[in-house]
């Protein structure tokens, strides 16, 4: 395994295992198998609603806890000093730890600064090894890390072979902020996995598309987060430390940037609305659930 130095000393293995979309039926038995296959870093969040299960595995796998690399995410309803600080309480709780290893704030919206300002009181309590932030884009980062006490440590964000975000990766390492990528295979959208130019790449080394786009953001010093349900994939996942693409190769790669999220955009306003519908549905669910379950 090879780890990146986050800018307060702690290490973090380069790559690891996310359980994006990953039920809570099977997240228990995936995040067992990962570890099986020697990951030792995990990434879950408030809004995959799987951390007691990413807890249950940890405890059942024999893993020490020290030798295990646990991100989570606090979700944007939660944000605010007070709400975020119960909220980080509560996934500790659901992973069955006292501390986290990292933990981030999920999205740029709502109340961040006073949801940061927790993060950075727990992080010097000790709870938190080390604090950063997701899908923040240059901006909001260099707002946020120009105006608090402590620097974000990481970024995750959509990073792969047609989404490179080569000016967010010069900005994080201005304000030396780590750059994770989540969807690092982009979901295969895109045609990803076919793709030619990859697949001839990968032919060279005896590799396929998977390992090369691994591969290419490793060699970039970017964290990555591939996420699969199959053990066979995730052994073949972790198999990237054997071998290193050419500055030909790279080049190559690089020449793929469509520089346009798979996905959607922060910047864009009706995608904020989006999001603080999906807030307020999820808020009435919950709190129609507990009415059902009080009564």
């Amino acid at each position: 395994m090879e780890y990146v130095t986050l800018s307060n000393g702690i290490k973090m293995p380069i790559l690891g295992y996310g359980v994006y979309q990953v039920t809570k039926d099977e997240c228990e038995q995936c995040v067992l198998d990962a570890l099986g296959a020697g990951y030792r870093s995990i990434d879950t969040a408030q809004s995959y609603f799987n951390e007691e299960e990413v807890g249950s595995a940890i405890k059942k796998s024999g893993v020490p806890r020290e030798d295990i690399f646990l991100t989570s995410k606090v979700w944007v309803e939660h944000y605010g000093y007070e709400k975020t600080r119960k909220s980080v309480e509560e996934s500790l709780r659901k992973l069955q730890t006292d501390y986290l290893d990292l933990m981030l704030l999920h999205q740029p919206f709502n109340d961040y600064y006073g949801a940061y300002r927790a993060l950075e009181d727990m992080y010097e309590e000790g709870m938190l090894k080390a604090i950063g932030v997701s899908n923040f884009y240059p901006d909001r980062l260099v707002d946020l890390a120009s105006f608090t006490k402590i620097l974000p440590m990481v970024n995750q964000i959509e990073t792969h072979v047609l989404n490179q975000r080569v000016e967010d990766h010069t900005w994080m390492e201005k304000y030396k902020v780590a750059h994770e990528a989540w969807a690092p295979f982009g979901e295969g959208r895109g045609g990803l996995f076919e793709n030619e130019v990859l697949k001839g790449i990968g032919e060279k080394y005896g590799k396929t598309t998977a390992q090369v786009m691994l591969r290419w953001n490793i060699q970039r010093n970017v964290i990555v987060l591939p996420k699969s349900t199959h053990k066979e994939r995730m052994i073949q996942n972790m198999n990237v430390f054997d071998f290193s693409l050419t500055e030909a190769d790279m080049n190559t790669i690089a020449a793929l940037d469509t520089k346009t999220s798979a996905f959607f955009s922060h910047y864009d306003p009706n995608m904020v609305e989006w999001f603080v519908k999906m807030v307020e549905e999820r808020k009435t669910k919950h709190d129609s659930s507990k009415e059902k379950k009080n009564w």
